[in-house]
């Protein structure tokens, strides 16, 4: 179990991602009492400051409620954001678009991150903010509206928060997570969309680890090999030679038949006269699609509505 850490001064919770464990306990819908058990539990990761207080960093209490069973919590003592998922998927695409359109390159990220903070998934941060953003990115340099310099600094600004996202989900990962390997096929560069599906696999409670852009058919099959996963995805967005892209996937596919691994494959590279021609275990559209069918395969455990979470020992006295 993760004790809480000592040594913290005041001045360095000044930091507005921290709050009191009263603040959590009035989120949650539980006493203090309990939160404070979470945290000398190991349960809800904190610090504690050099008087003995417990600080807890939101993301690890939005972490909490997005794995339990708390269908009362209130995020709006918690988060600047909307805690109301409606809400969020008619502001948060909006403001992205605007900032692109502004070439705003700071808000960029800000945004990204203020959506997942208020509730809202990898899968429809993706699918509802990033990709219509990036549409609109891809429209305004082919009308002319903007240059390469800028289309490519909006992209890194977005690149940038997913990374910083990555970092954040790879912290919450069970020791014994089923394990998804995917990429983008050997000639097929693009990056954001195989990013995004590990982000995604991320958050559904999966190991994800993607083998990136450019990755040769040699690289999947050491992958199934070496890590044993239970997921392969196969992210597409540009195939350079349809017949050798073909022949790859194939003895891809086959070796996942022969191992018991369903596949998944999406991508805007995938038109119908080639999709036709595959084999697959499932297709999507969209990382929400890709996120309902790993959770099929594997859901992350839940937490109890109330009182002490499961497989905790002793009894709680506040349970209700």
């Amino acid at each position: 179990m993760n004790r809480p850490n000592f040594a913290k001064t005041p001045e360095e919770f000044d930091d507005h991602r921290y709050v009191s464990t009263a603040q959590v306990a009035r989120a949650i819908g539980v006493s203090v009492t309990t939160i404070k058990r979470w945290v000398d539990d190991g349960i809800l990761p904190g610090q504690r400051t050099a008087g003995g207080h417990r600080k807890l960093l939101t993301e690890d209490v939005l972490r909490l409620i997005r794995e339990g069973n708390l269908p009362q919590a209130d995020l709006n003592g918690l988060l600047t954001g909307s805690a109301d998922p409606d809400t969020a998927l008619k502001e948060f695409p909006s403001r992205f678009a605007e900032a692109i359109r502004r070439a705003d390159y700071d808000a960029l990220p800000t945004i990204l991150h203020s959506a997942y903070r208020s509730g809202m998934s990898i899968a429809e941060i993706a699918d509802r903010i990033l990709a219509p953003g990036l549409a609109e990115v891809g429209h305004l340099w082919a009308t002319g509206r903007i240059d390469v310099m800028r289309e490519h600094r909006i992209l890194q600004s977005c690149i940038s928060a997913l990374y910083d996202m990555r970092r954040l989900l790879r912290r919450y990962g069970d020791e014994d997570r089923p394990v998804a390997v995917g990429g983008a096929p050997e000639r097929d560069h693009y990056l954001v969309p195989s990013l995004l599906a590990k982000l995604t696999l991320l958050d559904c409670g999966w190991n994800a680890i993607d083998l990136g852009p450019n990755t040769p058919l040699e690289a999947y099959l050491a992958a199934v090999r070496e890590l044993e996963p239970k997921l392969i995805w196969v992210s597409v967005s540009h195939i350079d030679d349809p017949d050798r892209f073909l022949q790859d996937y194939r003895r891809l596919y086959d070796v996942c038949v022969e191992q018991r691994i369903p596949l998944s494959l999406g991508g805007r590279g995938l038109h119908d006269a080639i999709r036709g021609r595959m084999a697959y275990t499932t297709f999507g559209d969209g990382m929400m699609q890709l996120a309902a069918f790993a959770q099929s395969i594997h859901r992350k455990p839940q937490r109890p509505k109330r009182g002490r979470p499961l497989g905790s020992k002793g009894p709680s006295t506040d349970e209700v």
